[in-house]
């Protein structure tokens, strides 16, 4: 397979770079002098497959300019980064990392959930700077028995619900539709659901449909003693909405792992003690990094040999 070309679309993790390139003729634009245009004129007969993640997928303008692709694979759960319908009309296949990243990503969301209530950031800061020989820290709020909302009931958000069950928290949550065979409590709207929870957790996919999921209502909602939780995708929220109930105080605090402008995270936010900020690492352990890695190239070899995706989306 080393003469098929694979096009990775932005520096990835090593592994997965060794990996493929032990395996294909891996091309690798941001290592050329030349613009992302000449470098596409020049190699885009022999690019079969695309690998993205979630900084750079796959538009309609890369996919248009790609003669041969016959398939994108995703270093990444989310598909925000690929156009499918482009994908669906040429009849390119289309893969992620689903399942693999689920445990990490759930176990974020209860880490800044606790950071941002027990105020574990600001007690290390404390801690650091000298001033505990000056008195205690003070008093933080308990994240066990809170009443947790769950915006997207899927893989990550259920996996996320299981996990504050053992904190003894109530769960509910939000989604396009009510899920069987579960008994946690189902709200149609989401500002119904924010007015009845203290931590609101966002885990859908990005979709036209989901873009600002959470607005200036549901925040209002959620209000001034609750804590909104985001590792889906920084457009989920409208980032300017939030930063300003933030510094109103009609948000009680938030816990972030991703933005609308990464790697650019709003400054307003930097000096805000009840707000913990986490530059997209929700899935950035060894393992998972590795797993996910693993599932990219699953997909690839089985492709170039007809045989079943691992984890097919088209």
């Amino acid at each position: 397979m080393k003469d098929i070309g694979v096009l990775m679309t932005c520096p990835m993790y090593s592994y997965l770079e060794q990996e493929l390139e032990s395996r294909f003729n891996l091309l690798k634009p941001w290592k050329q002098s030349s613009s992302m245009a000449e470098f596409l004129k020049n190699n885009s007969v022999y690019i079969k497959a695309v690998v993205g993640d979630t900084n750079i997928g796959a538009d309609a303008q890369l996919i248009d300019s790609l003669p041969n692709l016959e398939i994108v694979a995703s270093y990444s759960v989310g598909l925000d980064k690929i156009d499918l319908e482009k994908c669906k009309e040429k009849g390119i296949r289309v893969t992620n990392t689903p399942d693999v990243l689920t445990d990490d990503v759930a176990d974020l969301a209860i880490g800044l959930a606790i950071a941002v209530l027990r105020r574990v950031c600001v007690c290390d800061r404390f801690v650091r700077s000298g001033k505990w020989v000056n008195g205690d820290f003070g008093l933080a709020t308990k994240f066990s028995g809170k009443s947790v909302g769950i915006v997207g009931l899927g893989r990550i958000g259920s996996a996320i619900a299981k996990r504050a069950e053992a904190f003894g928290c109530r769960i509910s949550y939000h989604s396009r539709s009510k899920k069987p065979n579960t008994n946690y409590a189902y709200y149609s709207s989401i500002t119904d659901l924010a007015a009845n929870s203290q931590i609101l957790m966002v885990a859908c996919a990005l979709t036209e449909e989901t873009h600002h999921i959470i607005n200036c209502k549901v925040i209002n909602a959620l209000g001034p003693k609750g804590i909104l939780i985001n590792i889906g995708r920084g457009a989920l929220v409208d980032e300017p909405e939030l930063v300003s109930a933030l510094l109103e105080g009609r948000l009680g605090g938030a816990g972030l792992d991703v933005f609308e402008q990464e790697p650019e995270a709003p400054e307003q936010l930097f000096k805000l003690d009840n707000v913990v900020l986490l530059p997209h690492v929700g899935t950035d352990t060894v393992e998972t990094s590795n797993a996910m890695a693993d599932l990219v190239v699953r997909n690839l070899e089985p492709h170039f040999k007809n045989e079943p995706l691992s984890t097919p989306v088209i």
